[in-house]
């Protein structure tokens, strides 16, 4: 297996030691060990059902690993009480693949959510946050805009608002293009890199996007779908030349390249 190199100065943000995921008796991928570094993009790579997203639902605490830990700087999140575990969650913000915005909802509304729920922020207060999360992404002005009424890139934006409300610690994304033309994509993926710098979030992407992968990504791991572990690691201009075969082909597909 290809490795990246481990954080020396212990500022590692997020750990997974030696984890695995299953339903029932069918294993999807086991004895996964990676770091990601705080302040890192990490996409987590792989062909089809070699359990993506089912990782990142392990990650954000929406399902338990049959074996292993993951550790939130430094501590285990399914060893936490039950407090720890929502302070944990509460640091954490989540675009789901399908931006998960609630139809009956604006845009400032559907933003306001987690403001509502975590904080003692007055109405007047919550909506000028929710304001300036939607202008953060592009998007201010369409405060009172239903999800209806705007294009599906702009939905991924005010899901991403929604995602920053309670100013992170970590971002998880799920595919964040998927269904977006090259342009949203693009301008989605320079969002993401605009907000990484100025936040100093550290991200975690689902994505098999190749230009989404070479553009976001400070590091990468690739889950391998016959072995179900993971087989790589590493930033993915450097897992070009040097990772497995399949790896390789990956990230070469359509010759479509990062040069």
């Amino acid at each position: 297996m290809t490795t990246g190199k481990k954080d020396s100065s212990g500022d590692v943000h997020i750990e997974v030691r030696q984890m695995t995921m299953a339903y029932g008796d069918f294993v999807i991928q086991r004895d996964l060990n990676f770091q990601v570094r705080r302040g890192d993009t990490l996409v987590i790579m792989g062909g089809s059902g070699c359990g993506k997203s089912t990782l990142l639902r392990h990650l954000i605490g929406l399902k338990e690993p049959t074996t292993g830990q993951v550790l939130i700087e430094g501590t285990s999140y399914w060893e936490s009480d039950p407090e720890e575990q929502a302070r944990v969650r509460r640091r954490s913000g989540v675009l789901f693949q399908s931006g998960a915005l609630w139809s009956s909802m604006t845009l400032a509304e559907n933003v306001s959510l987690p403001l509502d729920e975590y904080t003692s922020l007055s109405p007047t207060e919550i909506r000028d946050v929710a304001s300036l999360k939607l202008a953060l992404v592009g998007l201010a002005g369409f405060e009172d805009f239903y999800p209806s009424e705007i294009s599906g890139g702009m939905q991924k934006r005010a899901g991403l608002a929604r995602a920053m409300a309670l100013d992170p610690d970590i971002l998880f994304f799920d595919e964040p293009s998927a269904g977006l033309d090259p342009l949203s994509s693009r301008r989605l993926d320079e969002l993401i890199i605009e907000l990484r710098n100025s936040l100093g979030a550290t991200i975690v992407v689902v994505t098999h996007e190749l230009p989404s992968i070479f553009t976001i990504a400070t590091d990468s791991i690739f889950l391998d779908a016959d072995s179900r572990t993971l087989i790589a690691q590493g930033p993915p201009r450097e897992l070009l030349s040097s990772s497995p075969k399949k790896v390789q082909d990956f990230l070469r597909r359509g010759e479509t390249s990062s040069t």
